[in-house]
């Protein structure tokens, strides 16, 4: 490989943080199962050097039952990943969209595994288009800087399993 040709690679996927929390068993579990499922979503990336990243997804699931929290789940998958050579106005697309797409199977999986180990039937993410996310992203940006207020980066959505 010749020493200016771009390259990406994921050095690590990692479990940065996580969280399960079922306050109301074992009397969630004597009722009719038809739950609420709350999700919000964060990334986020952060440059350690000249070629690695870390890319990271926060999830935060919040099951409700018959109006009582069944169980909450909390995780923050992280990735560590290399950009070098790169031009720089691609990286952020790139942390942006590739890197969490790479990392999302892994937080569905950690999810999925989680709620279960809990005791409640599985729980399988719909996958997120990140590059939709980052389009809206950057178009709130543009609007916010029409109007000098800030950019957020949370996205929410509300599910019934």
């Amino acid at each position: 490989m010749a020493e200016n040709q771009p390259h990406f690679a994921l050095q690590r996927v990692y479990v940065k943080d996580v969280s399960f929390e079922a306050p109301n068993t074992p009397q969630v579990f004597t009722k009719e199962w038809k739950p609420e499922v709350k999700l919000d979503l964060n990334t986020g990336a952060k440059k350690l050097d000249d070629t690695h990243y870390e890319v990271s997804i926060k999830v935060t699931i919040t099951a409700t039952n018959q109006e009582e929290t069944a169980f909450l789940v909390e995780i923050e998958q992280g990735g560590l990943f290399v950009l070098a050579n790169i031009p720089e106005d691609q990286i952020r697309p790139m942390v942006a969209t590739v890197c969490p797409n790479i990392l999302f199977p892994y937080l569905r999986e950690n999810v999925d595994n989680l709620v279960i180990k809990g005791g409640f039937p599985a729980l399988v993410l719909a996958h997120i288009n990140f590059d939709a996310l980052y389009q809206q992203r950057l178009a709130q940006e543009a609007a916010e800087a029409n109007e000098g207020a800030p950019a957020q980066t949370e996205t929410s959505s509300e599910t019934t399993h």
